[in-house]
């Protein structure tokens, strides 16, 4: 195994079942466990700390961005929300291109591309043109992903919910949802 691997790698999580953030949450935890500077950047939740957040900040090398102004499916504001993720976005871009950080998570960007706020050409050229080559960048959401985005890609999972709490009633449970 090479784990001094120069050549960033691209991995897009998406699909309709649980598990895309959850998953990059995990390669945070482990790229910070090997000492790396982590940076994660998230368009869609707000301003409360998750669990996430609480536990990445204590690990003294992982940066916390929560922009998003909330779920999008609760906004009446579609202006603003492109507004909000355009600036997002911007971020996004300064943090990768800084060469400070061997991982940056971009959690929920699929869902700010599939409302059409950022185009899937724009973020795959940021990519190529701007990231470090050392820098590992993850981008997580439901889709559908464009194709500009799965091309750049190294790797592209897609996660199928088989079956779920909340189909049968049930909530989102502190320490399991967030």
């Amino acid at each position: 195994m090479n784990e001094q691997d120069p050549k960033g790698r691209v991995l897009v999580l998406t699909g309709n079942g649980k598990g895309k953030s959850s998953s990059a949450f995990g390669m945070v935890l482990r790229a910070s466990g090997w000492g790396y500077g982590v940076c994660v950047i998230q368009f869609i939740k707000g301003k409360w700390r998750t669990g996430e957040e609480r536990a990445a900040v204590r690990l003294g090398n992982v940066e916390w961005h929560a922009m998003g102004d909330g779920f999008t499916w609760d906004t009446n504001n579609p202006e603003q929300d492109q507004a909000t993720s355009r600036e997002i976005w911007r971020v996004c871009r300064e943090k990768m291109g800084s060469g400070q950080y061997r991982l940056v998570v971009f959690d929920e960007i699929n869902v700010a591309m599939s409302y059409g706020w950022l185009s899937g050409d724009e973020v795959a050229r940021a990519i190529r043109e701007e990231k470090p080559e050392a820098t590992h960048v993850i981008l997580t959401g439901r889709g559908p992903v464009p194709p500009e985005v799965i091309a750049v890609a190294d790797t592209v999972t897609t996660m199928e919910e088989v079956k779920h709490a909340f189909r049968s009633g049930g909530r989102a449970v502190k320490g399991i949802e967030f």
